[in-house]
């Protein structure tokens, strides 16, 4: 096991790369599928079942968990890792998306943003200085500057505040963050879609020299072509040694198009979040068990899957337990989902170090375009 953290790039294939991230708590293997475990639980999961699905690494976030159980709870209870039994990496973000997404009356300024909770409505004051003392107090392994997320379409001008906000923001958590052995900040790129903006963060950023680079506040409602033009024009910006974070995407087609542009690591509460209202992800596509077609199919969801969840249940037991409303119904779609993800990073993974990127994604992308196979009878 290292002490140190670093980055190394082993294969590249056009601009999508293949590399490994290396802390003292394990490897995690580039490009990446963080699940989300926001508040030390990725929903309707076991870790270790997250483990076993092929999951190197999860998030958690600031936001929640300061607000329960509480920082210095879990740095009481041992951090983030023993309180929920993971002792593998974690990421956790600043938590500035949280606050400006579900905060109640919030207020920003200079020095950070005070808010009024989701939960019970009491005050807190989150400050870039604050952000990774709690994220030290969890323990985490890579943890996040804070940053000041706006919702789009915005002006300008306001676009432009809140990224130079930011960029003074990841000034103040380098310093606050000091010299941590074997672990990480990374800086966040913002900037909406206007390119300039973007490339300013970027190079903002970059000049801090920083051990990673995240893209933040894409994935927000935009079409994905412009999400994808913005990441064409900040990415060359960034360091090339550099791991580099889209936030909060995505999408199956998301992931294999933004590999395609350089991206190392990815979140999103999309698999889980799916699975829980009935909806699998699976190599021939989107599967909405909710639908009457598979009622009496007892055809599983992919028998060639390893996953059990996949491979072992029939639609028309899923197909009850959604309509039904029975929890075991989010597990599984939920453990079908993750699985998906991670088979979909490991194949990515693969194609890269085989040089067949482009074929692979041409392959997926046609595998996903045939649909679900026809109903029975």
């Amino acid at each position: 096991m290292t002490e140190r953290f670093s980055f190394r790039l082993s294969t590249t294939d056009g601009k999508a790369r293949r590399g490994e991230i290396t802390m003292p708590r394990g490897t995690v293997r580039t490009p990446a599928f963080m699940p989300v475990g926001t508040a030390g639980t990725v929903k309707a999961m076991y870790l270790d079942q997250v483990r076993e699905l092929g999951a190197d690494i999860i998030l958690g976030n600031v936001y929640h968990l300061m607000l329960r159980p509480g920082a210095e709870r879990v740095a009481r209870l041992g951090g983030l890792h023993e309180f929920a039994r993971w002792p593998h990496p974690i990421l956790t973000d600043s938590g500035g998306f949280q606050v400006m997404s579900l905060a109640a009356l919030r207020k920003l300024d200079e020095k950070g943003v005070t808010f009024r909770s989701h939960v019970d409505g009491s005050v807190h004051a989150l400050t870039p200085e604050r952000s990774i003392e709690i994220q030290g107090l969890l323990d985490s392994d890579i943890q996040m500057q804070l940053d000041e997320c706006i919702r789009l379409p915005a002006e300008r001008a306001e676009i432009e505040r809140a990224m130079e906000l930011s960029l003074r923001w990841a000034e103040r958590c380098k310093i606050a963050f000091g010299e941590q052995p074997g672990k990480a900040m990374f800086g966040i790129v913002q900037g909406g879609t206007e390119i300039d903006l973007r490339q300013r963060s970027a190079a903002g950023l970059s000049a801090m020299d920083l051990k990673g680079y995240a893209v933040g506040g894409l994935a927000v409602g935009e079409p994905q072509d412009v999400m994808l033009t913005t990441l064409d024009e900040t990415l060359p910006v960034l360091p090339q040694d550099k791991p580099r974070y889209l936030m909060g995407v995505g999408t199956p087609d998301d992931i294999i198009q933004s590999v395609a542009r350089g991206i190392d690591m990815f979140d999103c509460v999309m698999p889980t979040r799916a699975g829980r209202h009935g909806l699998a992800y699976t190599r021939r596509g989107k599967i909405n068990l909710k639908n009457a077609r598979h009622a009496e199919d007892h055809r599983p969801l992919d028998e060639e899957s390893g996953c059990p969840a996949a491979r072992d249940y029939s639609r028309a037991y899923l197909h009850h337990l959604v309509r039904s409303d029975e929890s075991l119904g989010g597990m599984l779609l939920t453990w079908n989902n993750l699985a998906y993800y991670q088979q979909l990073m490991a194949g990515i993974r693969a194609a890269i170090e085989a040089g067949r990127y482009s074929d692979f994604m041409a392959e997926t992308s046609e595998a996903w375009a045939k649909g679900d196979l026809p109903p029975l009878g």
